[in-house]
């Protein structure tokens, strides 16, 4: 059976990017047939790099069939992956985020998780001298999803191996990476064909505290005051996607590229108490700034407190 590659639910560039990586490396490497898919539409961004390294967008599919191969990138998360993924037969997790558990698997299974800002970096060790045949659009790809997860260095992830491997990425490629950047991040900042709901959800992941349930939404732009201007209605829109979506609060951080800098978005007390005890943040606005918070991963989502 073709093996289904996927990452997590509402993709960004690395979960498109690197299912497309590692289904090129089982296929035309390792000789095993394999596919990239998608559990969602992916976001402007992934959709520029699909568009500027002419790669098909892959299949979105709503589940995965009981029994079928799979392996899982840039997640171990099981509340990022499909309902009935341990019914799936995982053969492998590739992934830079830290180990969450609860996945099932039907036997001992290759795992490799590293701490870098990327997992197409990561891939990119694992694949090795076989780099060589890889062809230019999907490097391309793999430079996009390491630019991105990295914020062009600027993200508190980024190591230096992270940034050995994206400027040699460039140079092999000719790309001018502020050049490139630049692109990219218009791409990630334009919005307006998303409505308040699909923001909240575009790039989020379900976290737990003490019993209550966030969606933790991070939205990364050049142009914050596009999304700010758009404030009242997205904390409009956060009770009706939080009953939707089973969680007690949506946290929406927009995040400043350029300032390195995120705002908060502080509709209630419940949120204001997040702000305050998970940053030291007080505020008596709908509103609060977070300087040099410019990653979930490592700023938020480990501070997080109730």
């Amino acid at each position: 059976m073709t093996i289904q590659v996927f990452g997590h639910k509402s993709p960004d560039t690395d979960s498109t990017g690197s299912p497309i990586i590692w289904a090129w490396y089982l296929n035309e490497v390792k000789g095993t047939p394999a596919r990239p898919v998608l559990l969602g539409e992916p976001n402007t961004e992934a959709a520029f790099m699909l568009k500027r390294w002419n790669l098909d967008k892959p299949q979105i599919v709503d589940g995965i069939e009981p029994g079928a191969p799979v392996v899982i990138v840039d997640t171990n998360n099981p509340a990022e992956l499909p309902a009935n993924i341990n019914e799936a037969d995982i053969q492998a997790i590739i992934d830079h985020h830290k180990l969450v558990g609860g996945l099932e698997t039907r036997g001992p299974i290759d795992i490799t998780i590293r701490p870098l800002a990327c997992t197409a970096t990561l891939m990119h060790d694992l694949i090795g001298d076989d780099m060589a045949r890889m062809p230019d659009p999907i490097k391309g790809a793999m430079l996009t999803c390491i630019l991105s997860d990295t914020l062009h260095y600027r993200s508190p992830t980024t190591t230096e191996h992270d940034k050995t491997v994206a400027d040699a990425l460039a140079a092999d490629l000719g790309v001018d990476l502020a050049e490139y950047t630049a692109e990219m991040f218009a791409a990630k900042s334009d919005v307006s064909a998303f409505s308040d709901a699909e923001l909240l959800r575009m790039d989020s992941k379900e976290y737990q505290i003490d019993g209550t349930k966030f969606r933790v939404s991070v939205l990364e732009t050049t142009a914050p005051k596009v999304l700010l201007d758009r404030k009242a209605r997205l904390m409009e829109a956060m009770s009706a996607v939080a009953a939707e979506d089973g969680v007690d609060q949506v946290l929406l951080f927009v995040v400043d590229i350029l300032n390195e800098e995120a705002t908060l978005l502080v509709p209630n007390d419940l949120v204001r108490a997040v702000a305050d005890k998970s940053f030291g943040a007080r505020t008596d606005t709908d509103v609060v700034v977070l300087p040099g918070v410019m990653s979930r991963k490592k700023q938020i989502i480990p501070n997080l407190k109730l």
